[in-house]
């Protein structure tokens, strides 16, 4: 399943990239379908910084796929790799659960545009039946695609809300503040 989602955030591109690489934190508020973030570890290498991210997300599992999924379906472990040279980001999640069954990764670009930035997230979504396990053969390719319809629901949103929590924390921390 591929995936994907633009948008545009009124701010220069440096601020909206430094924003969303290093208040991530002070973002949570913007981020209504997320319960937490925890930052593992950081480490900068010139141009280039490397994050690993705890995840924990909310919202409710569809009945259809309780039987399936548990809450250890909205949390995952993001690992980043920032290239400021460049503007961009290469991410890759793991699940906590079905980890050696899903796949998921992808790249941003922090794409300047006058005064305003264009954000595209590009990733991909893939689940291998035969990994599922604890589910017999003749159910893993259905366990497959409820997973991935479910993920993927969770997923691209979860693109775009980030952006958005990006321009609303932006928007906010903009406002001249009284003295």
């Amino acid at each position: 399943m591929l995936l994907s989602a633009d948008l545009r955030i009124p701010f220069p591109r440096d601020l909206v990239y430094a924003t969303y690489r290093d208040k991530l934190v002070e973002l949570l508020p913007y981020l209504p379908d997320v319960r937490g973030v925890t930052i593992k570890s950081r480490r900068d290498e010139g141009a280039k910084i490397y994050c690993v991210y705890e995840w924990h997300g909310g919202g409710e599992i569809p009945m259809a796929a309780r039987a399936i999924l548990n809450e250890s379906m909205l949390s995952w472990t993001e690992h980043d790799l920032w290239n400021d040279a460049e503007f961009g980001l290469e991410w890759r999640i793991e699940t906590h659960a079905f980890t050696e069954a899903v796949s998921c990764s992808g790249q941003n670009r922090f794409i300047a545009d006058g005064n305003t930035t264009v954000i595209e997230s590009r990733g991909e979504l893939k689940i291998d039946p035969t990994q599922i396990k604890g589910v017999p053969s003749f159910l893993a390719n259905g366990v497959a695609r409820v997973v991935e319809d479910f993920l993927g629901k969770k997923i691209e949103p979860n693109l775009r809300q980030m952006s958005e929590g990006v321009r609303h924390y932006l928007e906010t921390e903009a406002k001249p503040r009284p003295s």
